[in-house]
Parts: structure tokens; sequence; C-alpha cells
């Protein structure tokens, strides 16, 4: 058992009969009655967000979980198939379960958390950034500079991204996973 002061984002928690991935939290500490702790929880099962507020102290139930390396290698409608990059076991993951997956290129390589008392996969992690190339995006107007103007750019796995105006066709451009935006352009 944990209890709140143990919340940190990527925690997988048992929460109403079913098990939550802590996305984000605040510890709010007003001036005037007892601390809590505000987080967003993501179902593993159903993909499912919800906000909930723990008082301070309150106890939860943390679930054990094991991270592996896995390499994204295909999709076939929801879903998505990895392959352990220790032992080449293969599984197959929903859509829902994953945090991006508009922004995962085949022979990405992502951590899976798998839950140790059952050895199923819970959620996949990306990592921070992810290079893509941009394969549409209309030519910026020049002068169209003075103030920070973006423009929707698609890239190679299909997502669409707004991105400076400067950016063109076959840029390869950097992007934050957790926001799903823009990061730099890599020369």
């Amino acid at each position: 058992m944990a209890t709140t002061s143990d919340i940190k984002k990527g925690l997988c928690i048992k929460f109403n009969h079913d098990i939550y991935k802590i996305i984000e939290f605040l510890h709010v500490k007003p001036g005037k009655g007892p601390a809590f702790v505000r987080t967003k929880l993501k179902s593993v099962t159903s993909g499912k967000v919800i906000d909930n507020t723990f008082s301070a102290g309150h106890k939860i139930e943390d679930v054990r979980v094991e991270t592996h390396k896995y390499q994204y290698l295909y999709a076939e409608g929801d879903d998505y198939n990895f392959m352990n990059t220790d032992d080449y076991n293969q599984i197959t993951l929903q859509k829902s379960v994953l945090d991006a997956p508009d922004l995962m290129k085949e022979g990405e390589v992502v951590t899976v958390l798998i839950n140790t008392e059952d050895d199923s996969p819970l959620s996949v992690e990306m990592p921070s950034h992810v290079v893509l190339e941009v394969t549409h995006t209309e030519p910026g107007v020049k002068g169209n500079t003075a103030t920070n103007a973006t423009k929707p750019a698609t890239v190679e796995t299909g997502a669409r991204i707004n991105v400076p105006l400067f950016i063109n066709e076959g840029d390869k451009i950097k992007i934050d996973t957790e926001k799903g935006a823009y990061s730099e352009r890599i020369k």
C-alpha cells in the first residue's frame, strides 16, 4: 500500500475496480483546510481519462510493474504489434492503451509496463522526443512572421502537427511526444 505522498507520473494504481495510470498530478496545500492531491488518471483497459482528488495521507493500492523494451513492428487496424528486444516474443496491444500512437514510426523502441501479477501489458511509454520527416505542408508566406505563426504539417506517420512557417516538405523535425508539439528542426 502506498499513500498520496508516493504519487508520481506514470504510477499504476488500482482504483474503482480497474487499473489506472497517473498521467498528471498536483499537490495542493490550501491556506485553510487539509492538503490534497489532484490527479488525472487514464484507465489502462479502456483508455478513458478521469479526474480524481485524493485527500492527503489517503491509502492507494499501487500495482507492481516491470518495464521492458519493445520495438514497434506494425499496426493492423486498432491492433499494434510489438516485439521484445530481449527474447523476441511478440505482443499485440490496443490503440487505446497507447499514449501517442500517431507518432510511432515502425522500428521505434518503446517501454512497455507489464503487470507482475498476471504478466499483462498495461501501457506503452514513448521516448520523450521522436524525429519524423515532414511529408506534406503548404509553403510559408514570406513576411508573415511578425508573430509566432504556425501552419499544419503532416509527418511520415500520418500525424498532423503545427510547425513554424520556415518548415518545408522533406525537413526532419523533433516532436515532443508528451505534448504532441513541434520542438525543433533537425539538420
